[in-house]
C-alpha cells in the first residue's frame, strides 16, 4: 500500500560578503554583511525548498532553478519557494508542517522569527503554527561559529489529501 505521507530534509549554507542585504526566511535583517549566492541567497528558504522537493522525490532546488541560468541571477527566493509549491501541487501534495533551524552567531534571529513564519506560511498556504523556526549558535566553532556564514536545516512533512 502506498503511503500518502512523506518526509523531507533540507540543508543549505551561504558565506557572508560585504555589499549585499541579509535576507533570511524572506525577511531583510539588519546586518553589516549579506549572504553570497546567485539568487538572494536566502539560506532558510533554500533549505525548506530542498526539503519539500526531496519529500516529493523532485530532486533539489539547483535542478529546478540552476545557478547557471541567468534568469535566476538575483532571484527572490520567495518566488522560488512558490515555484516549489507549484511543483508539489502538480504531484498532488500539500504541505503539512515545517521544522527548521538556523545556525548563526550573529545577527540574532529570534526577533525576526515571527515575521519569517508569517512570510513562509503565506507562500506555502499553511497555518503559521505549522512553520517552526529555531535559532542557535555554533558555540564559536566551525564555519558558522567563526561568523563566516549561516547554515539552515529543514525537515518537512507533505501529504496527499
Amino acid at each position: 500500500m502506498k503511503c500518502n505521507i512523506r518526509v523531507g530534509f533540507g540543508y543549505d549554507v551561504h558565506v557572508f560578503v560585504e555589499g549585499r542585504p541579509l535576507i533570511i526566511g524572506g525577511v531583510e535583517i539588519p546586518h553589516e554583511k549579506g549572504l553570497l549566492g546567485h539568487s538572494d541567497a536566502d539560506v532558510l528558504l533554500h533549505a525548506i525548498s530542498d526539503a519539500l522537493l526531496g519529500a516529493a522525490n523532485l530532486r533539489d532546488i539547483g535542478f529546478h532553478f540552476p545557478d547557471t541560468d541567468p534568469k535566476y541571477k538575483g532571484a527572490d527566493s520567495k518566488v522560488l519557494l512558490r515555484g516549489v509549491l507549484d511543483l508539489l501541487k502538480g504531484k498532488g501534495y500539500e504541505v503539512g508542517n515545517i521544522d527548521s533551524t538556523l545556525v548563526a552567531e550573529r545577527p540574532k534571529m529570534n526577533p525576526h522569527i515571527p515575521q519569517m513564519q508569517s512570510v513562509i506560511s503565506n507562500i506555502l498556504q499553511i497555518d503559521v503554527e505549522d512553520v517552526s523556526i529555531k535559532a542557535t549558535t555554533n558555540e564559536k566553532m566551525g564555519f558558522a561559529g567563526r561568523e563566516e556564514g549561516i547554515v539552515a536545516y529543514a525537515t518537512v512533512l507533505i501529504y496527499k489529501p
